[in-house]
């Protein structure tokens, strides 16, 4: 355990000043850290990444998703308004049904990032 955390540490007096400067001037603002947080807590739900993953395969209504699912059409729903508060997807209406679909690209590019990192460390045996 000793070895960890010596690994862990820098043993070292001097600082790096000019690297520290160069990532502090591009270091986005703790607003945007605190709303990109916040956007990463809405994919640690099994249920919400399901959600997406069947949204970007096709848009979809509650009934749907609930029986895709498995689940009710109220757990759907809710689950539905957490998404579409972190504007990660958007809905139409076609006459008393509502429809949802993925907000836009982005949400497929981070899906699509994340499954390449997932199946990358799968692939090596990490």
């Amino acid at each position: 355990m000793k070895e960890r955390d010596e690994l862990d540490r820098c043993d070292c007096n001097v600082i790096h000043e000019d690297v520290v400067n160069a990532v502090r001037e591009k270091m986005p603002s703790e607003e945007n850290l605190y709303d990109l947080a916040e956007l990463f807590k809405v994919f640690g739900d099994t249920t919400r990444v399901k959600i997406l993953w069947a949204l970007d395969e096709a848009e979809m209504c509650v009934c749907d998703l609930a029986v895709l699912l498995n689940m009710t059409q109220s757990a759907i729903s809710h689950q539905l308004r957490v998404l579409k508060q972190a504007r990660l997807v958007k809905y139409r209406k076609e006459g008393k049904i509502v429809y949802y679909s993925l907000d836009d690209e982005h949400i497929k590019n981070i899906f699509d990032q994340g499954l390449i990192h997932i199946n990358e460390k799968h692939w090596r045996g990490v």
